[in-house]
């Protein structure tokens, strides 16, 4: 048993993980903002990181300037999808907004590969050093960066939710929209904040994987693999959404290397997580921390 494999794969699993639990938060909030499932948040990646590529390879634009305008322009698409498509569907029954969202995955699919191709495009250099080493172990240096954004948005949701107006008319909102709206609370600056927030975290996700893998349409591919996360934890749960992601990032790596010990399947790793869904869907559809009466959809 090779335990410097082993420790290599569970420092990844936690790294990567706490990436997926940053994209389990975004579909959360979505979900808790709006009672949307977002289907296209696997888009809002990919084009959060052919936003970034391109600034950073069209104009030469150093990584955190572009990285900065890559933000403000998720940040305006976000506000603008919830604005123009999403908003007119307010009123009509939940799963016609989940078609719309599909529909809006199949569309940012199409314009681009259109737009940039379909071949990975690898980002610029951006670190000195691609790796270090951390207790022997050689790391990523783009993953520890991802780490340390990772439990930065954490902690920035956590004193959003808490601590902020707008999170608090939120909070407000999931529990009962009727309510809130007889509060004073803007329904639709919710929504659009909701969506918006969720535009920009997922392209900090897009911009890391991008960085470690290329950029390619395959990328949109983040948002399947961390579905399992969000039903595990609970589709209204923030705390289960990060929870859920460590748990899959954990699990893929774990299987990884149980794979290239013993089993040598070659594909554990890209079905582990769709294995946990199943299990958690027959045993707790509302996941370790979501809500009893969450309406199957």
């Amino acid at each position: 048993m090779d335990w410097n494999l082993f420790l290599q794969l569970l420092v990844n699993g936690l790294i990567v993980g706490a990436l997926y639990g940053v994209v389990a938060m975004c579909f959360v909030l979505i979900y808790k903002a709006s009672q949307v499932v977002n289907f296209a948040q696997g888009e809002f990646v990919l084009i959060g990181a052919w936003v970034c590529w391109f600034f950073l390879t069209k104009y030469q634009i150093p990584f955190i300037w572009g990285f900065l305008m890559t933000l403000v322009f998720m940040v305006i698409f976000g506000i603008l999808i919830q604005v123009v498509v999403l908003r007119p569907m307010i009123g009509e029954p939940v799963i016609s907004v989940i078609m719309v969202t599909i529909g809006l995955s199949i569309v940012f699919q199409a314009l681009m590969k259109w737009a940039f191709g379909v071949f990975a495009q690898p980002f610029p250099p951006i670190f000195e050093r691609e790796s270090v080493a951390v207790f022997g172990l050689e790391v990523r240096t783009v993953y520890l960066v991802s780490l340390v954004v990772s439990v930065g948005i954490m902690a920035g949701f956590a004193y959003f939710f808490k601590a902020t107006r707008m999170g608090l008319a939120m909070r407000a909102t999931a529990f009962d929209q009727q309510v809130a709206q007889s509060l004073g609370i803007s329904i639709r600056s919710v929504f659009a904040m909701a969506w918006a927030i969720s535009a920009a975290v997922s392209a900090v996700a897009g911009v890391v994987v991008g960085v470690v893998n290329g950029v390619s349409s395959a990328l949109s591919f983040i948002g399947i693999k961390v579905f399992p996360a969000v039903i595990l934890g609970g589709l209204d749960s923030i705390v289960g959404g990060v929870l859920g992601g460590v748990i899959i990032g954990v699990l893929e790596n774990m299987a990884h290397f149980v794979d290239s010990q013993w089993l040598h399947w070659g594909n554990l790793i890209e079905v582990v997580p769709f294995w946990v869904l199943i299990v958690i869907l027959m045993i707790k559809p509302y996941g370790l921390f979501g809500t009893r009466d969450i309406e199957r959809v």
